[in-house]
């Protein structure tokens, strides 16, 4: 699985890849479920609305933080030790959140979690660039993706299922401990598949570059997550304010260690590919869907009176489109080629647009029809589901095999900050218009507002998308015409 290694067989390739998706699959999944038992856990363990803040954002901000450090990791040391290291170490977390005994031991084992799934997560992706000829990356990219849509799907049901059988009289302790099967059989099976497949011997590491990497990350993430919860305080401001210098900081480091002949964690040379900033861009505006989540929720439950557990029902029209459009990606790419992304994307930018009409053209305190809302989400899911396979190969794609875990942390890092400034920037937005109301016509309107606001980011990804579209296609043409 890397560099100094000879491509494993087909079917072995195949099956180490089944293990390393179960490391994409537990991060989703513990985002998605762990909302739906928040009130289970107040009411147990007596959490101020501070700390059920701290349970979700101490996940996300570690999580986001750690990813391009954790797949680095992987290329220096080998992604299928890296990985079992963070499977063991989520494993553990998921164990301390399950059985704790307080609220500070939750986030304790909160923040483990979002450590210990980024060192695991960029695991699968990287495998992808690194393991699989082109002829089969497609269709390894569009099983990613759908990862991805299942971790949707059964997240928003699974968690309020659990809770309501109350196995074993666990109640919402069985949201995490749900991962110890899960994890114990991909270790019992898994190694012996992958215990191979790593890299001999051990890279050299970049700690000055990971702490960097890491502070920076951390000064642009916790604002941006903690900030409108505590009102913009000083220093949410002076944090984000420093993000800039210190980026720039980090740059300059990266470069004269490359220079100097070391191996930085971020190469410049590998990231000056042609193209590849402006598919981080692409990324960047992708996960501006990030706060449809939140809002489309407070919508439904505070406008229409939805009950939490119907509230996630409504949302598995989205799930089954994210989950069909990744393993849709191939026969659309046969098609399409390099416009499948721009396609996805612009799906997505028409449901949202669609879905403000029918929510400002619904009376108010009156649920919009069904079968349009249904159409309206899978739509969306299903564009989200096209774009993203494509999005990934279009960002691992332009580095060399080597890089891989670092180029796949980058990208799996710039979807999280996409989130978290969407959950900042489009949510400030829509409780800016909301105001001091709540009444079912104010929150309509700001969910209107909002839902434009995320489709116009969207749109920015499909004009930057179809430029790359064009370019890749005037390099087909002038390499047909080259050698012809």
């Amino acid at each position: 699985m890397s560099q100094n290694n000879p491509t494993p067989p087909e079917p072995r390739r195949w099956a180490m890849f089944a293990v390393l998706l179960v490391g994409s699959f537990l991060p989703p999944l513990d985002f998605f479920i762990v909302n739906v038992a928040l009130p289970s856990i107040q009411g147990d363990l007596g959490t101020s609305s501070s700390a059920e803040q701290m349970v979700i954002s101490s996940y996300a901000a570690l999580y986001a933080v750690m990813l391009i450090t954790g797949g680095r990791l992987g290329d220096l040391f080998g992604r299928s030790r890296v990985f079992f290291l963070g499977l063991v170490g989520f494993t553990a977390a998921s164990l301390l959140c399950g059985f704790a005994w307080s609220p500070w031991a939750l986030i304790a084992g909160r923040a483990l979690q979002g450590i210990t799934a980024a060192i695991m997560a960029p695991q699968a992706l990287a495998s992808i660039q690194a393991i699989f000829p082109e002829s089969e990356k497609p269709l390894a990219l569009s099983l990613y993706g759908a990862v991805f849509g299942l971790a949707s799907v059964i997240g928003q049901a699974l968690g309020g299922v659990l809770i309501a059988l109350n196995l074993f009289g666990m109640g919402w302790r069985a949201v995490f401990l749900v991962n110890l099967p899960v994890a114990m059989l991909v270790i019992v099976f898994g190694i012996p598949l992958l215990k191979r497949t790593g890299k001999q011997g051990f890279g050299k590491l970049d700690p000055g570059g990971m702490v960097l990497s890491m502070l920076t990350l951390a000064l642009l993430i916790v604002p941006l997550i903690e900030g409108r919860e505590a009102g913009w305080p000083w220093w949410s401001w002076l944090s984000l304010a420093a993000v800039p210098l210190l980026a720039r900081y980090f740059w300059r480091y990266e470069t004269r260690l490359a220079q100097a002949g070391g191996a930085p964690l971020l190469n410049p040379a590998a990231l000056r590919a042609p193209g590849l900033g402006r598919a981080l861009l692409i990324a960047l505006s992708f996960y501006s869907i990030g706060s449809f989540f939140l809002l489309f929720s407070v919508y439904l439950q505070n406008a229409l009176h939805v009950s939490a557990l119907n509230a996630g029902l409504v949302f598995l029209p989205f799930g089954a489109g994210f989950l069909l459009g990744p393993l849709a990606t191939p026969s659309f790419r046969r098609r399409l080629g390099e416009w499948v992304n721009p396609v996805g994307m612009g799906l997505e930018t028409a449901g949202f647009l669609g879905l403000a009409w029918l929510i400002a053209a619904t009376p108010d305190s009156t649920a919009p029809a069904s079968a349009p809302l249904a159409c309206l989400l899978f739509f969306i899911g299903f564009g989200q589901g096209l774009g993203l396979p494509t999005l990934m190969k279009m960002i691992t794609g332009r580095v060399a095999p080597a890089y891989s875990g670092m180029i796949a942390g980058i990208a799996s890092s710039t979807l999280q900050v996409s989130t978290a400034l969407s959950v900042a920037l489009i949510g400030g937005i829509f409780y800016t218009v909301l105001g001091g109301r709540n009444d079912p016509t104010a929150i309509s309107h700001a969910f209107v507002v909002a839902a434009l606001c995320i489709a116009f980011c969207l749109s920015v990804g499909v004009v930057l998308g179809m430029t790359l579209a064009r370019r890749a296609a005037a390099a087909s043409i002038q390499g047909r015409v080259s050698g012809a």
